[in-house]
C-alpha cells in the first residue's frame, strides 16, 4: 500500500475524524482521479447499478462530511474511510484501480497464510518495521510490547471486558497512571494523528509502556477482577507501578521519559514545521 499514492493526492479532499481515529476521503474526488470521468455523479450511479451489494450498503459505506469546495465554501460531501473506499474501488473497471485490486488480493492471500501459520504474521511485522528503517533493538522491544499487549487483552476478554470502547478506556487508565497522559494526549505531544502511538515511542517509553501493561496483567491474574469496573481499578494499579518507576528514573537522571521524538518521515516532519 505504501507504493500507492492516491490518498496523498492534492486533488483528493480528506478530513481526520478524532472520534474514530480515521481519515475520511471524498468519494467523488477518488472516483474522478481513478476514472477521469467528466460526470462523476453519473459514473457513481452506474457503479451502483452494476453492483447491487455495494448499492445496498452505500449508506453504511458513505457518510456526509463537511469539506471545502473549489469555490472556497464548505459543503457536505459523500465521504468514506479507507476500508469503504477500497470496497468502492473494487467496482471501478479502470486501469488506475488495478494496483488497489492487486494489493487487496495480496493482503487476502497473506491473511489466509497467517491463519495456517501464525508465525508468518510476526515475521511480516518485523519485516515491515525493518523496511521503515527502525533499528533492530527497537524492533525487538516493539515485538515484545505487542506480545504483552495481546496477553493483557486476552486476560480482559476472559474476565468480561467485551466492548472495544472498554478496551480503550482501560488502556487510557494504564497510560494516565504510567505517563500522566492518555494515548490521545500523548499523540498530540508527538505530533501524531492516524499513526500508532507505540510505533513512535523511544526505547524508554516502550519499556515503561510494557511495564504498565505487564504489571496490570500480573495483578489481573492474581486478583481475578470481573467485568469492566473491577478491571478499571486494576488498570490504574498496574499503571501506577510503571508510573512510580518512571518518576524514580526521572528523579535520578534529571531527564523526562516522555519525548516529542517520533519516527515520522522527514517529509511529514517538515510539513509540521511549516504549519
Amino acid at each position: 500500500m505504501s507504493n500507492i499514492k492516491l490518498f496523498e493526492s492534492k486533488q483528493i479532499r480528506s478530513v481526520w475524524n478524532e472520534t474514530e481515529n480515521k481519515w475520511y476521503f471524498s468519494v467523488q474526488d477518488v472516483v474522478e482521479v481513478l476514472t477521469d470521468s467528466a460526470d462523476v455523479k453519473q459514473y457513481i450511479k452506474r457503479i451502483l447499478s452494476r453492483d447491487e451489494q455495494l448499492k445496498s450498503n452505500w449508506g453504511t459505506i458513505c457518510t456526509l462530511v463537511e469539506m471545502q469546495a473549489a469555490d472556497g465554501k464548505r459543503r457536505k460531501v459523500q465521504a468514506a474511510n479507507a476500508k469503504g473506499l477500497l470496497r468502492i474501488i473494487q467496482s471501478i473497471p479502470s486501469p488506475k484501480a488495478e494496483p488497489f485490486k492487486q494489493w487487496l488480493a495480496q493482503v487476502g492471500s497473506d491473511r489466509l497464510d497467517e491463519i495456517e501459520n501464525p508465525e508468518l504474521a510476526t515475521q511480516r511485522t518485523r519485516e515491515l518495521y525493518k523496511a521503515k528503517g527502525y533499528p533492530d533493538d527497537w524492533i525487538e522491544k516493539r515485538m515484545r510490547s505487542i506480545a504483552i499487549r495481546e496477553e493483557l487483552t486476552e486476560e480482559w476478554k476472559n474476565r468480561g471486558v467485551k466492548e472495544q470502547i472498554e478496551y480503550s478506556i482501560l488502556t487510557a487508565e494504564i497510560s494516565k497512571a504510567t505517563f500522566g497522559l492518555t494515548p490521545s494526549q500523548y499523540k498530540k505531544v508527538k505530533g501524531l494523528k492516524s499513526q500508532n502511538l507505540r510505533d513512535h515511542m523511544t526505547d524508554l517509553e516502550l519499556i515503561f509502556s510494557m511495564l504498565g501493561e505487564a504489571s496490570t496483567t500480573a495483578i489481573v491474574k492474581t486478583k481475578n477482577p470481573k467485568g469492566f469496573v473491577q478491571n478499571k481499578v486494576v488498570a490504574k494499579q498496574g499503571g501506577k507501578i510503571a508510573g512510580d518507576a518512571r518518576k524514580a528514573l526521572e528523579l535520578k537522571t534529571g531527564e523526562k521519559v516522555i519525548s516529542e521524538n517520533n519516527f515520522l518521515p522527514e517529509a511529514k516532519k517538515n510539513k509540521k514545521l511549516k504549519k
